[in-house]
């Protein structure tokens, strides 16, 4: 099927543009709770199918991702939980920055915990 050069380059765009299409809606996702970068890598396990730039930028994350478990690993069990709970509190911080911006669903209950965080 593509040993024809349009049939090639077609499809070459479409992998590009589907894995693009995927890292910028991952990329969207990142500040908030869930697999924001999870999606990206997926974006870019895609495009690096067809195109060796995306395979280096894949490997360079892979490496990097490595070394940052191991440095996170070898430091005492308080540094773990600090850098997990600032990472929980940046979390909750972005999420309620949306909430604000966007206002609670239907769906929630009315809650004076909500009200004391600003939420109503």
């Amino acid at each position: 099927m593509l040993a024809n050069t349009h049939t090639a380059r077609i499809y070459r765009s479409i992998v590009g543009g589907l894995g693009t299409l995927i890292v910028l809606i991952g990329l969207v996702l990142v500040p908030l709770p869930g697999p924001g970068w999870l999606i990206v890598i997926i974006g870019l396990f895609i495009i690096s199918s067809e195109f060796r730039w995306a395979q280096r930028l894949l490997h360079f994350v892979r490496v990097n991702v490595e070394r940052w478990t191991h440095w996170i690993m070898a430091k005492p069990l308080w540094v773990r939980w600090t850098i997990g709970a600032a990472t929980a509190a940046f979390v909750g911080v972005i999420v309620w920055f949306a909430l604000r911006l966007t206002g609670l669903p239907d769906w929630v209950p009315d809650l004076r915990v909500l009200d004391l965080l600003g939420l109503h």
